[in-house]
């Protein structure tokens, strides 16, 4: 048994546990080709975010590895925060582990700065830099780690995502028509285009076993389409 993944399956099953219980499940033109054994997508909508995805690739009997991505937009007339939150791991480590409320029209957002107030508090044994596309979208406060491995900080981890999914869940609904449509679809489109410009992005699922040209058709449709 694996500690490191069984900690990360737990948080995979309370994402979809709090989607489920909060927005409705949707399929979305042209994900079918993205779910197979192996590869996890799954797409929810509510009145509050206009998206919510989990992406899971399971490679543990191929490649040793998994890896998770969930995203979640919300509708273009609320100014909460985009929640991002993205894992890989081995069998007895988390290699990178990454998770921000980013802002779409509103940079000093409460939730952000609540979510600021609780990443203060985490520590981690190697923290990650982040390149420049990322500091073009993310916090300061965003959560970025490395090289995690011991029990005190998998715990952390999972009591970390959470809490931050429940709080996010909770505290959505409040800022429904509190933005401008057209600035949020700029807002939000601009989060998904630094967030392809991410060299690890296909790299890292090129890695998994997945077909190259697939894994870009995925990043450029599915896992951060435009808004049109």
């Amino acid at each position: 048994m694996s500690e490191v993944w069984n900690t990360l399956v737990d948080i995979q099953n309370h994402l979809i546990k709090k989607f489920d219980e909060t927005g409705v499940e949707v399929q979305e033109p042209g994900m079918d080709k993205f779910n197979k054994p192996g590869w996890l997508n799954r797409v929810w909508t509510s009145d509050s975010y206009r998206r919510a995805h989990v992406d899971v690739v399971d490679a543990r009997d191929t490649r040793g590895l998994w890896m998770m991505h969930c995203c979640v937009f919300p509708q273009l007339h609320n100014n909460a925060p985009i929640f991002g939150l993205d894992v890989i791991a081995g069998k007895n480590k988390i290699t990178g582990f990454f998770h921000d409320y980013s802002p779409t029209t509103d940079p000093d957002h409460p939730m952000i700065y609540d979510f600021g107030q609780g990443a203060s508090e985490m520590e981690w044994n190697k923290p990650r830099e982040l390149p420049e596309w990322a500091r073009a979208i993310f916090t300061k406060h965003m959560i970025a780690a490395g090289n995690v491995t011991n029990s005190e900080e998998l715990a952390q981890i999972l009591d970390l995502s959470i809490e931050s999914t429940d709080n996010y869940l909770s505290l959505i609904a409040s800022f429904n028509f509190q933005a401008d449509d057209e600035e949020n679809k700029s807002a939000q489109n601009r989060y998904a285009h630094y967030q392809k410009q991410n060299p690890h992005t296909p790299k890292t699922m090129t890695a998994l076993g997945l077909d190259e040209m697939e894994v870009t058709q995925f990043i450029h449709e599915c896992l951060f389409p435009d808004l049109k």
